[in-house]
């Protein structure tokens, strides 16, 4: 493992389900595994002294590890299944049992049946999947069955039959057991199935549209509306479907400009599947045009990177040529740019632009709000100067235990999460928060290292205020503003009440004011901080329901959680939307539990 710190990356490493790829100096892949928790997973490799001497010669040659995180278990299962079909590394053949994994089965018989599979592909027909759980199969099965009447039942079945079974009563079979359609009109229904499911559903609905039409010309209402009603249904579960389409690796990067900021949106798409995008806000550094942007950043993100075949643009790089040679170069493959002009690679290049351009207004109009706010709280606190750098310290504990302090850090872009800092307070006590506050403050200060703030806010009132001020004259701090924000008896947001170091009377503002936001988002945002890092402190202490932390999931929607989706462990493994499925769970709700389940 020369070059390769491995505590680092295990510090730094996501606790999210996932895949990991494992690679040689060479940068061959040498092993591919999926995790429910890549952090605890990973990290097992490594500090674990009864290895077999297999996993141990495996892990000598370990150069470094590549991460793709997944939204569930099961999404990291196919995605390993594939990444181990494509890469076929060295040491999966050795060390992993070969997983099964469900596929929708078209026999090869006469009269074909539709069905599930699971195991070796022995049996002759076409296989569609992989699928990412045994209940999608069955439920995509559904829902073919009641667009296209194939036959789903097995052979025995099907070759024992004198008469129409119930299937055929409720329209979800034609009957070729007893010969009540032909073979031709039976395979129509085959080929629409296939096309189906081989991500061609649009041409699926075009070809019955124009039989819907035809049979109305010929004003054949009753099969008109049968071929309207296949469509309606079609139109419905399209993007129910979980199937793999056109095999493609691309990379569509749309990119947007406005008031000297810019975003670039990168959306991946691998083996037909769009597996999301991620949005890039670079800083710019003059005037750039969007050719000159995309240009580098290209250069930048996909040098010493595995490229995709194809990338798609939104502009034209004047150095296209240059870009595709060098890639190509690296790739040891052909790598095409295109910036195309008509059929659906323009589509995916508006979807990136698209998202690019809400990202973009998001930021623009976030920085746009927080210079609006400093300058109201400039006029609110009566300040020379608009305030470049705020501190924001709090308190958090149960009764005394485990208390913890946190110091947030705002300025005129937002919050500066790299310089946030948190103090594990101890020799108080219990419950004195006048002790932790000084603590806290002093262990800030007292090196007089670093950049001093020009406003310094508390989350409380006179009293922490006092101590503050106490603090910074006994450090020699002399040129920061302390201000107090303790909240009103209501305990209510918009029923602040404000104190300013140096005055008697608190400080009146109405609750939409711009300077009262801002102090609200700082005061949230360090209580957030501090209560995340007294959990953490907690949790080294005892043991806590880590579904007890989630704000808004009381006990009966936890109850109802662990009886629907089976324990903790099943709760670990869903998605988001899965979650949301759970009567009494919208999808904030369940974007909640889902990230704070994983963080």
């Amino acid at each position: 493992m020369a070059n390769f710190d491995i505590d680092d990356f295990l510090k730094n490493l996501t606790a999210c389900p996932g895949v990991y790829r494992m690679l040689d100096a060479k940068g061959k892949v040498l092993y591919v595994g999926k995790a429910k928790n890549l952090k605890r997973r990973v990290g097992s490799y490594f500090r674990n002294s009864k290895l077999a001497p297999k996993i141990r010669i495996l892990v000598n040659q370990i150069y470094n590890i590549k991460i793709t995180v997944t939204h569930t278990e099961n999404e990291a299962l196919i995605l390993e299944n594939n990444l181990i079909k494509a890469l076929q590394p060295r040491y999966n053949v050795l060390l992993k049992d070969d997983k099964s994994y469900p596929y929708i089965f078209l026999s090869a018989d006469d009269f074909p049946h539709l069905g599930f599979h699971r195991g070796a592909k022995q049996a002759p027909g076409q296989y569609f999947g992989p699928y990412p759980s045994v209940s999608s199969v069955w439920q995509t099965l559904k829902l073919l069955q009641g667009v296209f009447p194939v036959r789903q039942c097995e052979d025995n079945f099907y070759r024992n039959r004198s008469r129409p079974c119930l299937q055929y009563q409720i329209k979800r079979c034609t009957a070729p057991c007893v010969g009540l359609i032909s073979k031709e009109d039976y395979n129509q229904d085959i080929q629409h199935v296939v096309m189906f499911l081989k991500g061609r559903d649009q041409q699926v609905i075009n070809e019955l549209v124009i039989r819907m039409e035809e049979a109305s010309q010929q004003l054949a209402f009753e099969q008109a509306a049968y071929y309207r009603d296949r469509v309606a249904s079609l139109r419905r579960i399209q993007a129910r479907q979980y199937i793999s389409g056109k095999k493609m690796d691309i990379d569509v990067l749309g990119v947007i400009l406005a008031e000297r900021m810019a975003c670039v949106e990168v959306f991946f798409i691998r083996g037909g599947y769009n597996l999301g995008n991620k949005t890039f806000l670079p800083k710019l550094e003059g005037n750039l045009t969007p050719q000159e942007l995309l240009s580098a950043f290209i250069a930048q993100y996909y040098l010493n990177r595995e490229i995709p075949p194809v990338l798609v643009l939104s502009h034209q790089p004047k150095d296209m040529n240059l870009l595709t040679e060098v890639l190509s170069e690296q790739a040891g493959r052909k790598i095409t740019l295109i910036k195309p002009d008509r059929g659906p690679k323009v589509q995916w290049v508006k979807m990136a632009l698209t998202n690019a351009k809400i990202n973009l207004d998001q930021c623009l109009a976030k920085k746009s709000s927080i210079a609006a706010r400093f300058k109201s709280l400039q006029r609110l606190l009566n300040l020379v100067n608009s305030p470049q750098r705020i501190e924001c310290f709090d308190i958090s504990h149960i009764q005394g235990t485990s208390t913890v302090a946190s110091c947030i850090v705002f300025d005129r872009e937002g919050p500066r999460n790299a310089d946030y800092r948190r103090f594990n307070i101890k020799g108080i006590i219990p419950g004195d928060d006048y002790g932790a506050l000084r603590q806290a403050l002093t262990r800030r200060f007292k090196k007089k290292e670093g950049i001093f703030p020009d406003l310094l806010v508390i989350d409380g009132g006179k009293g922490q205020i006092n101590q503050a001020l106490t603090v910074l004259e006994e450090i020699g701090v002399i040129e920061t503003t302390v201000l107090g924000i303790a909240k009103g008896p209501e305990r209510k947001a918009g029923k602040e009440t404000l104190f300013l170091a140096g005055y008697e009377n608190p400080i009146m503002v109405t609750p939409d004011s711009p300077a009262l936001h801002l102090l609200q988002h700082i005061r949230d945002e360090a209580h957030r901080f501090a209560i995340i890092n007294h959990r953490k402190r907690r949790a080294r202490g005892g043991k806590l329901s880590r579904l007890e932390e989630i704000p808004g999931l009381g006990p009966k929607r936890r109850r109802k959680l662990l009886i629907q989706l089976g324990g903790l462990q099943e709760i670990m493994r869903a998605g988001v939307e899965d979650l949301a499925q759970i009567k009494g769970i919208n999808l904030v709700l369940a974007q909640r539990i889902y990230d704070i389940l994983h963080r």
